[in-house]
């Protein structure tokens, strides 16, 4: 593709401009002169019309959840209705300021409030904060008010268990508050292997951290045994919300034993997810953790039917964020559980349950499944057949692009050899899913066939294959005359 600067020619203008008509003023009087140029930018001179249709075809390119299949395992990659970004854009939401007076923003506080509760009804946990601003946020949080608790009964521990399977921000929050993470390996149906489990049960264990359904998509079938055991040695257990769209309407993770959970409502919620944000996470805990929730929390007058700030909190943890949260993304996911109600909760998790398994029962014949049980809303496959004629999991990936379609994560949860990790989501056709198993499909028989398709893949993309160790170290992230050869190739 050409660039913005190929395309131009001198002479040529996107804009305008009237006349200076100060009077008697020369644009060097109104600018100080050590802010003019001396020589004019090195900019492309272009038509309006050119300049829309270059940034409009480069944004086609994009592989995004609006362009094209996002199958993303973990990360719940889904299509967000658009309504909600328009509501939460509206002037009552973005022209309120956090220093007004609580008595200007009580619209503001009935959302938050009412949106917690919501939550804590959800979770089956008693109190919600809005505060935290992204799921690992939520963890820092919830980890945060586990060692505060611990610290108040005089008890102070030193190691959190965390199951082989885990997100990868799991062991690194529990680090980050100074505990050593002791590992806890899987059994042979994915879930926390209980032998092992009580081996590594002591007084000095201050948690378990751990998600259900797990990273591999599976729910594990003795959790609340789990919970129990933790429990029995003064522990206590926290969950990841993060696969919380699985089990929406059908079990709560409070139920389950969990003393601290966060909610992603960038994943679960209608916000969207990627790009750097922004995220929310909320935490919501059960009755021995409610004291150390950070401060303020959102209450309600029953009498005055007025919502207030509670600062005078003796146990909190204190402000983990400036003011309440990520305001924009806690007012889209009020829209999207409003709009959808119980019923449509509910709704939820069976499509994506069920995508998830059709999905999985189409590709299990093809690709190694290593853990062969019923999953939730994703799972795992391994391309270690494929290996063995020397494609690896980062080719097929790379070829799913030739196919219009987002690449799964690869190569985590780490304990599946060349994992290829799947989560259709809720939102996704059942022609949009077929597609997407005929592509994988294909893309086996190509193993088969002719496997250096895969090795020098994708070949329909603006750029194939390139340095990735140097595009990361030594970006090029702008034109440079006399660089366009070498640009193509690296960057």
């Amino acid at each position: 593709m050409e660039t913005i600067f190929d395309i131009g020619r001198p002479g040529k203008r996107a804009f305008s401009l009237p006349d200076l008509d100060v009077p008697g003023k020369k644009l060097s009087d109104l600018i100080p002169s050590e802010l003019l140029r001396r020589k004019p930018p090195v900019l492309p001179e272009v038509s309006e019309g050119e300049i829309a249709r270059h940034f409009t075809n480069l944004s086609n390119m994009n592989f995004g959840v609006d362009t094209v299949f996002y199958p993303l395992g973990s990360c719940t990659m889904k299509y967000n209705p658009k309504i909600n970004e328009v509501i939460a854009g509206l002037n009552g939401f973005t022209n309120i300021h956090p220093y007004q007076d609580e008595s200007q923003v009580q619209g503001a506080l009935e959302l938050m409030y009412e949106l917690a509760k919501w939550l804590a009804e959800i979770g089956g946990v008693k109190k919600v904060s809005l505060q935290p601003a992204a799921g690992a946020h939520g963890e820092l949080t919830g980890m945060a008010m586990i060692r505060s608790y611990h610290e108040h009964n005089g008890n102070v521990r030193s190691k959190v268990i965390i199951p082989d399977s885990a997100h990868g921000t799991n062991p690194a929050t529990a680090a980050m508050l100074g505990y050593k993470v002791v590992q806890v390996p899987s059994d042979k149906y994915g879930g926390v292997d209980l032998s092992a489990l009580e081996r590594l049960l002591d007084e000095e264990v201050a948690a378990i951290f751990l998600t259900n359904p797990n990273t591999l998509g599976i729910f594990d079938k003795n959790i609340v045994k789990v919970n129990e055991m933790v429990h029995s040695v003064g522990a206590l257990s926290y969950c990841d919300g993060a696969n919380l769209n699985a089990i929406l309407g059908k079990s709560r993770p409070g139920d389950m034993g969990f003393d601290v959970m966060h909610f992603n409502l960038h994943k679960t919620f209608s916000t969207p997810h990627g790009g750097g944000g922004p995220g929310a996470g909320p935490v919501g805990v059960g009755e021995v953790l409610e004291p150390f929730l950070p401060v303020p929390i959102i209450e309600k007058d029953e009498s005055l039917h007025a919502y207030y700030l509670i600062y005078d909190r003796p146990l909190s943890i204190g402000r983990m964020r400036a003011f309440y949260g990520n305001f924009s993304v806690l007012v889209k996911a009020y829209c999207y559980i409003k709009s959808l109600g119980r019923e449509g909760l509910d709704k939820v998790s069976d499509i994506a349950v069920l995508n998830a398994n059709y999905v999985r029962s189409k590709l299990r014949d093809t690709y190694t499944l290593p853990y062969d049980v019923p999953c939730m809303h994703e799972f795992v496959l391994s391309a270690d057949k494929q290996k063995k004629v020397g494609v690896k999991a980062t080719d097929i990936a790379k070829r799913l692009l030739d196919f219009h379609i987002h690449p799964p994560t690869i190569y985590f949860p780490l304990i599946v050899e060349e994992a290829l990790m799947i989560e259709p989501t809720e939102t996704e056709s059942l022609a949009n899913l077929d597609s997407f198993v005929h592509a994988l499909k294909q893309i086996a028989k190509e193993v088969e066939e002719n496997p250096d398709i895969l090795r020098e893949a994708p070949h329909t993309t603006p750029v194939s294959r390139f340095n990735e160790a140097e595009a990361a170290r030594h970006p090029r992230l702008r034109w440079l005359p006399g660089k366009a050869d070498s640009q193509d190739k690296v960057a």
